[in-house]
């Protein structure tokens, strides 16, 4: 299944949480933190106030809460608006 998100909304892999700590405590599903980061699958066309200014590839960095989860095929995704997106990791 292809997903082309629509004017200024883009799709994200959220990289995944950590398993262990560097000293090797293995951290249980319970005490993991939400991802902040993550990497642009497709975006799409913006608006006609607002230019796409991230595209498909960019590591970037969100909000705790921002964006809707979606599951497609066993893989867990989040389409968000493009300002819900505070920076793009070089």
């Amino acid at each position: 299944m292809k997903i082309k998100p629509l004017a200024d909304r883009v799709l994200i892999q959220p990289t995944p949480a950590e398993e262990t700590t560097i000293a090797g405590i293995i951290i249980p599903d319970s005490a993991k933190e939400k991802p902040l980061r993550g990497t642009v699958l497709a975006a799409g066309e913006g608006t006609k106030d607002e230019k796409m200014q991230v595209k498909e590839g960019d590591q970037v960095l969100y909000g705790k809460y921002a964006g809707t989860e979606i599951e497609v095929e066993g893989e867990k995704y989040l389409i968000m608006r493009q300002s819900d997106i505070l920076a793009v990791v070089e």
